[in-house]
């Protein structure tokens, strides 16, 4: 099966694995990790955020990991950012939450920003657009796939006072 995820990829030369694991596994990056045989850190949750401003981004995390709020405001550049609701997630990216892929959706200047750490990862996956259905990919490629900016979302920045 050809989703479009995997039509932009096809595209654009960029090597990724298809893998499937049953539709009736339970919502969350940490269960398709298990079921697919993977590192938590290595599902890559794909989050949107809204901005004062109406721009709306993609935040690449590893399954584990939450983001800093200072981190994510200065990526971003606004102190007022908050989770987009369900239905703008739909409407800005076409997908429904679950299964969101981290590329081929994106209007031309989207930002989209990947967690630094996962650059360390031999492999990643992400949603491919439909609940079952994984792309395994290099940190590489996944960055090249999604024009991601690669910043340190969740390692609190050190002063010198600590």
């Amino acid at each position: 099966m050809k989703l479009p995820s995997h039509i932009y990829l096809d595209e654009r030369n960029i090597p990724y694995e298809q893998k499937s694991f049953p539709p009736e596994t339970e919502k969350g990056a940490a269960n398709v990790a298990r079921v697919l045989g993977f590192s938590e850190r290595q599902a890559v949750k794909t989050l949107i955020f809204q901005v004062d401003t109406g721009e709306r981004v993609l935040v690449m995390l590893g399954g584990d990991q939450n983001a800093v709020s200072g981190n994510l405001k200065r990526a971003i550049g606004s102190r007022d950012i908050r989770m987009a609701e369900p239905d703008v997630i739909q409407q800005t990216t076409g997908y429904v939450i679950g299964s969101i892929p981290a590329f081929g959706w994106q209007p031309a200047g989207f930002r989209s920003f990947l967690e630094a750490s996962l650059v360390k990862e031999p492999i990643l996956g992400t949603g491919a657009g439909q609940w079952g259905e994984e792309i395994m990919i290099t940190p590489e490629n996944l960055i090249r796939a999604s024009n991601a900016l690669v910043v340190n979302l969740t390692e609190r920045e050190k002063t010198d006072k600590q």
